[in-house]
């Protein structure tokens, strides 16, 4: 009891809720906790932003620079544009090559260069997305500068030895192999290359596929490398016990001569955007034995910078991105279909799908899409309540201080927000509108984004099993696809 006690204090004091107060709000007219009062959700406030102070290198590579001082720690991310964007026609390259940066660099190799990671209590990683690479550096104030060293050689000077690339390629084509076993991977796969056009970020696979992955040798990689690490795309975004003027004078010896490449790869246009289905269509993937059915039900996805981005995350709340979410009540609380279910929207420059995706028992697979789909359409067509809007308003905007609790989270906001364009200020300026957002705001976006009547819905199941019960609800034109070619 006494442990049991500590951890529920313990919750409350991280949800700011004393104790008196919860008690005095949940005990009924004889003193007895009324566990039927929920109690109250504290308003939000404008949130106190850190400064960012900005500067650039010699060379021109920028500088973001926020103190915080609370601890004697660095956290520091090399952000630089191009990422997936600048593969032509070998998908994963971009991933790949990133992976390779730690595996060798300077006059250390791949061990070496993890035991003076170690032996400074530092991290260090790289990472190739659709639109950035990223290397992330996390050091105590103490070690900062010989961490520095590491980190410059990892990021200019990788020596892909020929034996890594090797080792790394075999261990990512066996891991494309495997996507064939795993029907989560093969449901995301088949719903990426229906919902998005061929040559759109996320179509492809992020480490590619097995043909692009099979042609990577040292040569190739380094040769991206050379015309895709360039400083004229380059900054840093720096976060901790630093100023802006000590990181300008540790980072100029080690990057300041960063040369410009003579031929920088060309960061590739979109020819198409995607677009909605005219009416629901229905893929189906064979997993004779499976337990379980894969759903992946969405479309087409909304605009992270424009207007209707605050009621949408709203919206999209309620629906299902919480755990009091209706899809979750309905098909995990209520029905017991699921563990979990959830809706998102994949937020990036060019925007992402909207999904709904869960795993269910092979059983109640119909059941599971009649109640999926009923869900879709009540948030289009019936207003909320008010008191959910209010829950779910609280529920988005006493979250947002949370993103700013470590120097990663702060670095993290930042460069999110550089992806669009966006200040930092503007974080204020998203809780002051989802505050304002109205019961009329949620079902306009929801008639607006949530395709009830236009998905594209994809399941990954038993189909001796599950087959008969999906026709029978008519849901739209059904296609089986080929599992080799989802997953090659």
């Amino acid at each position: 009891m006494i442990r049991k006690f500590f951890a529920f204090r313990v919750f409350l004091l991280s949800a700011q809720l004393p104790l008196t107060v919860l008690a005095q709000s949940t005990q009924g007219s004889q003193g007895a906790l009324d566990r039927t009062i929920v109690p109250a959700l504290a308003k939000s406030s404008p949130f106190k932003l850190p400064v960012v102070e900005r500067g650039s290198l010699a060379n021109g590579v920028a500088l973001q620079v926020i103190e915080h001082h609370a601890l004697p720690l660095v956290h520091l991310t090399l952000v630089i544009d191009g990422g997936a964007r600048l593969e032509s026609g070998q998908p994963g390259l971009a991933s790949f090559t990133a992976r390779m940066l730690t595996e060798g660099a300077g006059s250390r190799d791949a061990n070496a260069l993890q035991g003076e990671l170690g032996f400074l209590g530092a991290n260090l990683g790289a990472a190739g997305g659709s639109e950035t690479f990223t290397v992330q550096l996390n050091v105590a104030k103490q070690q900062l500068a010989p961490a520095l060293d590491l980190l410059a050689d990892v990021v200019l000077r990788p020596t892909f030895p020929s034996v890594n690339v090797k080792q790394q390629r075999d261990l990512r084509l066996s891991s494309i192999l495997t996507r064939r076993d795993q029907p989560t991977q093969i449901a995301a796969l088949a719903f990426s290359q229906l919902v998005l056009p061929a040559g759109y970020p996320g179509h492809n696979p992020s480490d590619g596929d097995s043909a692009s992955t099979a042609a990577l040798d040292s040569a190739a990689v380094r040769a991206f490398y050379e015309r895709a690490f360039v400083p004229e795309r380059a900054k840093f975004v720096v976060v901790g016990d630093v100023t802006e003027t000590e990181m300008r004078a540790l980072l100029a010896p080690r990057f300041g001569a960063w040369k410009h490449a003579t031929a920088p790869l060309a960061i590739l246009a979109v020819p198409a955007k995607p677009v909605a289905n005219s009416a629901v269509k229905v893929y189906l993937a064979d997993k004779p034995g499976a337990a379980q059915s894969v759903i992946i039900v969405g479309g087409p996805g909304a605009d992270r910078t424009g207007p209707d981005y605050p009621a949408i995350v709203v919206m999209n709340t309620i629906l299902g991105a919480s755990f009091s979410s209706r899809l979750n009540t309905n098909l995990r609380e209520t029905k017991g279909y699921t563990y979990g279910i959830s809706s998102q929207f994949a937020w990036g420059p060019l925007p992402g799908p909207f999904a709904v995706s869960t795993s269910v028992r092979t059983n109640v697979t119909d059941s599971s899409l009649v109640e999926i789909f009923r869900e879709l359409r009540d948030i289009r067509d019936r207003p909320v309540e008010q008191k959910e809007l209010d829950r779910a308003k609280a529920y988005v905007a006493l979250g947002v201080p949370g993103r700013f609790e470590t120097n990663a989270g702060i670095a993290g906001q930042l460069t999110n927000l550089d992806l669009y364009g966006l200040p930092l200020s503007s974080t204020n300026g998203f809780v002051a509108k989802v505050n304002a957002v109205t019961l009329a705001d949620v079902q306009r976006v929801a008639k607006q984004y949530i395709p009830a009547g236009s998905a594209t819905l994809v399941i990954v199941g038993d189909l001796a099993k599950v087959r008969t019960g999906i026709e029978a609800l008519k849901l739209g034109s059904i296609t089986v696809l080929d599992v080799s070619t989802i997953a090659r």
